[in-house]
């Protein structure tokens, strides 16, 4: 009884261990990694001249706080810089909105069938 437990307790952290080689990610990481995805969206409406509201709408299935956060550290940028906004053209925001679906998928025939 003794050998089993003791070989137990010595493979566990193997074991443990192997689950980072396989890719499995932690909850942490992924939390990390959607704040930060957030954060580029929001950096990245902020540099087209978009609003914190047109971000939102158009990015429905990203953290609302990391959006707004990224918006306002790319507005801090761009006032400390003096630093134009760089306007998306019209029709690239009219196709992109055409493409997205319900569910935030692009989906190809509506943008085709305008």
């Amino acid at each position: 009884m003794r050998r089993l437990t003791l070989l137990l307790s010595i493979t566990a952290p193997l074991w443990l261990a192997g689950c980072d080689m396989l890719g499995i990610e932690s909850a942490s990481v992924q939390a990390a990694k959607r704040e930060a995805e957030g954060k580029a969206v929001g950096a990245g409406c902020r540099h087209a001249a978009r609003s914190v509201e047109q971000c939102y709408a158009l990015n429905k299935r990203a953290d609302k706080a990391a959006v707004f956060a990224g918006w306002r550290e790319m507005n801090d940028y761009m006032r400390e810089n003096k630093l134009e906004a760089m306007p998306a053209e019209p029709a690239t925001e009219v196709a992109a909105a055409a493409a997205d679906g319900a569910d935030g998928k692009p989906q190809l025939g509506n943008a085709l069938k305008r």
